[in-house]
């Protein structure tokens, strides 16, 4: 199964900043447990490389992004923790390469049409759409899907209120969001309250 078949299976990609790597294996047991079986661990914190390797280690048939990737240096850590795909939140043509160079799947972010074009000219044809509201929203995705033959998976504004908006689109394969694994209910421990706002999906 493709990277984009499986993101359209799941439709929500949990966008997750960890403080503390033993944050991860509690987290993964609460999406996996509550139905959603996918995370996306961001390197912007010190964090993120042990957290994907003990959610990879504990649960290997969970699909783990590793978001916020800026250099070819993060992609080996990535990559090494076992991550299955990687997202950036623009379009670095050198970390693209790397990636395909490597094997493993990307997912960069673009927000305009010379960034979808781009994106094409290196044979991609599933993308992130960031920051997803202050860029126009489902307006901006609409145009664009208009033209181009590629899927989205938009990020950045995405909430409870408007995510059925964007999935409503035929181009959307996923929408990522933080609102289901608040950073501070991870550092308060309060893995119930997060459970209640996964299942609320």
């Amino acid at each position: 199964m493709t990277l984009e078949q499986r993101l359209a299976q799941i439709k929500i990609v949990p966008v997750i900043a960890i403080n503390h790597a033993q944050q991860a294996l509690p987290l993964a047991k609460v999406l996996m447990d509550n139905g959603l079986p996918c995370a996306e661990i961001t390197f912007r914190t010190e964090a993120a490389q042990e957290a994907i390797r003990l959610m990879r280690e504990a649960y290997p048939e969970m699909l783990i992004g590793a978001g916020t990737v800026l250099t070819t240096a993060q992609v080996d850590q990535a990559q090494q923790a076992g991550a299955d795909f990687i997202v950036s939140p623009g379009l670095n043509p050198t970390t693209v390469k790397y990636c395909q160079q490597r094997g493993i799947a990307i997912v960069p972010g673009v927000n305009n049409p010379s960034l979808v074009e781009q994106a094409m000219e290196l044979g991609l044809r599933t993308l992130k759409f960031f920051p997803a509201e202050p860029s126009g929203g489902v307006a901006m995705l609409k145009a664009l899907s208009a033209v181009y033959p590629v899927k989205f998976m938009p990020t950045g504004g995405i909430s409870a209120a408007n995510v059925q908006h964007y999935l409503d689109l035929p181009s959307v394969v996923a929408c990522g969001g933080t609102w289901m694994v608040p950073t501070d209910l991870m550092d308060k421990g309060d893995w119930p309250a997060i459970a209640k706002l996964v299942r609320e999906l």
